[in-house]
């Protein structure tokens, strides 16, 4: 059955998104807070589409985020953290009851954010958040889409959880079974591996970065880059056990999601490295793997991890050292996690 999604955001995992749903024949309207991303599509190109997913497909462009709600039966929001404040406030006046939100990926609990504003509204519209994105793309061209992969397992909690099964429902009518769902917003955003993985990816290969090098991801995630995730994995893992949460480790997240055989991560990853195709690096200091990951993954990871009383020196150091090597605060610059004022199990699990 053909659906009505809006998708919000213009990057790579939004094009993504448009064109995965496109070929399964469902409706989609894009919207971003600029309209500089999306630009080319509101002028009439195709969204154009390689790798895991192939093809072009008109994809109607939204001008505002009211126009892109309004008939939408499903909602993804799809652009990196920092936007997130700025997409909630101009979505939740226009959210209406029933109309189904999901966070993809969630960070810095973005998901309780908007419950709040739309409770101040008396609106009930259930609101999912993602362990991490389906797939994994870039754009290419302002037209044009890479999608890596489509991951096979993807965690989703739900809020209220009494909606759990219906949303699953439509998610999987949307993007195939391969949704896992979890008990609260804490299981999930403690099952997000992405920050700290691309801390790790990113410090051991900064300079290729700055330089704007041409390298291939999975190969350069050498043996010393593993132990160091490894590391940072230990870190998380007893973070989620002091919750009493059991989440999934590194090496069963890399098995789910990319079909590679449990082992060392150093050898999974050398396993993802002999595959044909697979994603770049970045080719910039501006990557969302530290302009998000770190203010909106990490950060909230240490306020958890503080108010557990669990250490995490290289989620610490991790903050600090990027911070120092951008002459940026990452620490100041999350703009979610005021909107939550003092965390509290309630607050978290929602």
């Amino acid at each position: 059955m053909s659906r009505r999604v809006a998708i919000l955001g213009a990057g790579g995992i939004a094009f993504g998104y448009a064109a995965f749903l496109r070929q399964q024949g469902h409706e989609v309207t894009l919207w971003s807070p600029s309209g500089h991303g999306t630009a080319a599509l509101a002028n009439g190109a195709d969204l154009r589409a390689s790798g895991a997913v192939v093809g072009g497909w008109k994809v109607r462009v939204a001008s505002t985020c009211a126009e892109a709600l309004s008939s939408a039966q499903l909602v993804i929001v799809a652009l990196p953290a920092y936007g997130h404040r700025t997409v909630i406030d101009a979505m939740a006046p226009h959210v209406e009851n029933g109309q189904v939100v999901v966070f993809s990926a969630h960070l810095s609990l973005a998901a309780q954010v908007l419950r709040r504003a739309l409770s101040a509204r008396g609106v009930a519209a259930p609101v999912a958040a993602l362990g991490t994105t389906v797939l994994t793309a870039r754009k290419s061209e302002p037209d044009a889409v890479r999608i890596g992969t489509v991951r096979q397992k993807v965690d989703i909690a739900v809020l209220p959880v009494e909606a759990t099964g219906d949303v699953v429902a439509q998610c999987c009518d949307l993007f195939g079974d391969r949704f896992e769902a979890t008990p609260d917003l804490l299981s999930v955003a403690l099952a997000n591996l992405n920050p700290q993985n691309h801390l790790a990816i990113a410090l051991c290969n900064l300079t290729r970065m700055e330089l704007g090098e041409t390298w291939r991801q999975a190969s350069h995630i050498t043996p010393a880059v593993c132990r160091l995730i490894e590391a940072l994995d230990a870190e998380r893992l007893a973070l989620a056990a002091a919750f009493g949460i059991q989440v999934r480790t590194v090496h069963q997240h890399i098995h789910l999601s990319y079909g590679v055989s449990i082992g060392s991560l150093a050898e999974m990853e050398h396993e993802l490295a002999q595959r044909p195709g697979g994603v770049n690096g970045p080719a910039t200091l501006d990557t969302r793997y530290v302009t998000e990951d770190v203010p909106f993954g990490l950060v909230p990871t240490l306020e958890l991890a503080a108010l557990m009383g669990v250490p995490m020196p290289l989620h610490e150091a991790g903050v600090r050292t990027m911070s120092a090597l951008y002459g940026r605060d990452f620490a100041g610059e999350n703009d979610l996690l005021p909107a939550l004022g003092r965390l509290s199990r309630e607050i978290l699990i929602g």
